[in-house]
């Protein structure tokens, strides 16, 4: 199963925060890296694979394009959340794989083409349609994407670990790539979710407070 880590940017800096309350997130001054410049902070933990979610693009405030094209080229794969809008709002580049979150991608989730859908879930349905997750990943089996990501918002940065029934049947719902995000705290949950067939996890906090060895995140894989 595949090991991801994942780097949120604010204002050039690599910021921590807990259940998507964005307004409460800080540069993060703790954990592996001995900085948060995004550039250092690849090069310090040299991740084989990134998730990279551009807060200010997200919310409309900025972007960090330049700053995420050069961090790519440090890893094997980026995967990239940077608010979508439309299918021509993708961001091209090596190793750059888009994300398409249900949060900023619109109401015609069918009219794109490749990428990974991030089906994002707070307080248990998907945002905005206040969905069943299991209900949208049931459509994306119609959908042109390359894989979707379970992201658990409500769960990010709070290590509360994971419901392995939730996840069998979830990945239940999907027949393809499937990853997941959100309140990973141990190497248990990440046996949890590989048992329950997932392609790969999402984890930042739990490498920062030294529950998961970096050598798992270098190497992009655990079990």
């Amino acid at each position: 199963m595949k090991l991801i880590l994942a780097m949120d940017l604010r204002q050039n800096l690599v910021v921590h925060g807990k259940s998507g309350q964005r307004e409460t997130y800080k540069p993060l001054d703790w954990g592996y890296s001995p900085t948060a410049e995004p550039i250092g902070f690849t090069g310090a933990i040299r991740p084989k694979y990134l998730y990279v979610a551009d807060l200010d693009r997200i919310e409309g405030t900025g972007s960090h394009d330049g700053i995420i094209r050069m961090c790519a080229g440090k890893v094997r794969c980026c995967y990239v959340d940077r608010g979508c809008k439309s299918p021509s709002d993708m961001l091209a580049g090596e190793n750059i794989v888009n994300i398409v979150g249900t949060e900023t991608g619109g109401t015609d989730l069918s009219s794109y083409r490749g990428g990974y859908l991030s089906i994002d879930v707070k307080q248990g349905l998907v945002i905005p349609m206040m969905k069943n997750p299991l209900e949208v990943l049931t459509s994306a089996q119609h959908w042109n994407f390359d894989g979707c990501i379970l992201l658990n918002v409500s769960a990010v940065g709070t290590g509360s670990g994971i419901d392995r029934l939730m996840l069998e049947k979830l990945r239940g719902a999907y027949d393809g790539k499937l990853l997941y995000g959100g309140g990973v705290a141990t190497p248990d949950d990440l046996e949890k979710i590989s048992g329950s067939g997932f392609d790969g996890a999402i984890i930042s906090t739990a490498l920062h407070r030294g529950n998961v060895p970096v050598e798992w995140i270098r190497r992009g894989s655990c079990c």
